[in-house]
Order: structure tokens, then sequence, then C-alpha cells
């Protein structure tokens, strides 16, 4: 399925469309295999997905790790309250956390909403009580853990 998007000054063909497809669920393919599938050379695929991560439409290429395949069993949703003129420092200090996995500024009275992974409970607690709770501006914190992972999709798919 694909959906009309374009960046300002760029317009996805369906092409560009279709490469981007290709690449969420593989980004490990070839550009000559690449090229197979949309009927470009592999220099043209190339050239597209450069012009692509030029314009910022590609932010990059990542690996997605299963948590619990290396020791992280607590995966953790959090709303977090914060005083309007705190919300931008907060924000900054929880992104350079390295168990934050996302952070997203919220419809509401400054809500941050965030995930995290941990360890175990212990590790959560921790930064829980030496790093969330202590930051300045902070009014409050509501913990979900998540108990079983139905689907996860990383990046938007088209």
């Amino acid at each position: 399925m694909h959906y009309d998007y374009h960046v300002p000054n760029l317009i996805l063909d369906d092409v560009d469309k279709t490469i981007l497809s290709i690449l969420h669920e593989n980004s490990r393919v070839s550009y000559t295999d690449l090229g197979k599938e949309v009927g470009l050379s592999r220099v043209a695929v190339q050239a597209r997905i450069n012009n692509l991560m030029e314009k910022g439409v590609i932010e990059k290429f990542t690996a997605i790790i299963n948590p619990a395949k290396i020791g992280i069993h607590v995966s953790a949703f959090f709303n977090v309250e914060v005083e309007p003129q705190y919300l931008e420092a907060v924000a900054e200090q929880l992104s350079e956390e390295h168990a934050v996995t996302s952070l997203y500024h919220m419809t509401g009275p400054s809500k941050l909403h965030m995930h995290g992974i941990f360890a175990d409970n212990g590790e959560m607690e921790r930064f829980l009580t030496e790093k969330l709770y202590p930051m300045q501006g902070v009014v409050s914190v509501d913990c979900q853990t998540l108990i079983k992972r139905y689907k996860s999709r990383m990046g938007m798919k088209l």
C-alpha cells in the first residue's frame, strides 16, 4: 500500500515509494537486487537512495535488536508531566539517557511520552528514583510495564 507522502520541494514518485517499502522490509537488500525490483540500474537506485538520505526522507539504516536476547527484560512506557518552563530541559536530559529508546512531546498539559528498557525491575527503579523523579520540573510520572509484544514497527511503513 502506498500513500501520497511528499517532502517540501521533493515529490516522491512510485519508484521512490517502492524503494522505501522494500528498504523498510529489508534495509540490507543490495542495490543490484533493489534495482531488479524497481526496473533501474544499481547506480540509479544508489543515486535515488542517496537523494532520499540527503533530503532527510531516510534518516538512517539500523538493526532492530530483540531486547530479551541480550538480557533486557523490562520494557516500560512512561507519561511524564513536566512544568511547561522545564519541558525542553527535561526532554534534553531524558534524550541523553541510555535506557530511553523513544521520547515524544504529546498533547496535554506538558506531557512527555517515553519508552525505556531495563535489565530488570531494580534497574528501572534506580532510573526512576535516581534520575527521573529528581529532575527539576517533573510533576508526575505514570509508568506502564509491557507484558507481551504483539507487534512493533520501527520507522514508517508505506
